[in-house]
């Protein structure tokens, strides 16, 4: 039987971890939370993490708010992803609560989240397998608690949706 070897971790001096952390954000966005996570991971003393960070961000690699405007476009157009779920997982990210109200609000007034919600649940519901309409509903509205959407929207959709689906 193989053993698993445990890898060894990485460590890197603040030099490196910027270099790194600079060809990372030019290849696609990160978030502040992403590259102390990071940082940390390799080892970076706090202070010495703290001196990148600000380095980066006074460089524009990394910039909280084009991070969340990009990761809320991203999740809402291709994921379908509702606003909890969103703001909920910028939080986890590292993206202050003032900058999410700031870029996530626009963006979902511009959103119709309700037609939206209703086009993924017609979606869901094509490939449903159910033994009567509470279980249809109940699973219709799980899936779209699971995708970070308000429940009385999704109870008020799952309702329509079945209604719709009963009438044929």
């Amino acid at each position: 039987m193989e053993q698993k070897v445990k890898r060894e971790q990485k460590t890197k001096t603040p030099q490196q971890a910027l270099q790194s952390l600079m060809r990372m954000c030019a290849r696609s966005e990160r978030s502040s939370g992403d590259a102390l996570r990071l940082m940390k991971r390799w080892g970076l003393a706090d202070e010495d993490a703290r001196k990148v960070l600000v380095r980066l961000q006074a460089e524009r690699f990394i910039d909280d708010a084009r991070f969340a405007e990009a990761f809320v476009r991203d999740k809402l157009n291709l994921s379908g992803w509702g606003a909890y779920k969103i703001k909920m997982t910028l939080r986890t990210k590292g993206v202050s609560k003032e900058i999410i109200e700031e870029v996530v609000a626009p963006m979902f007034a511009e959103t119709d989240m309700k037609e939206r919600l209703e086009e993924i649940m017609q979606r869901k519901m094509r490939t449903l397998k159910y033994s009567s309409v509470y279980d249809a509903k109940t699973k219709l509205i799980r899936f779209a608690a699971s995708r970070g959407y308000d429940m009385e929207d999704a109870i008020e959709c799952a309702s329509r949706i079945l209604n719709n689906y009963e009438n044929y």
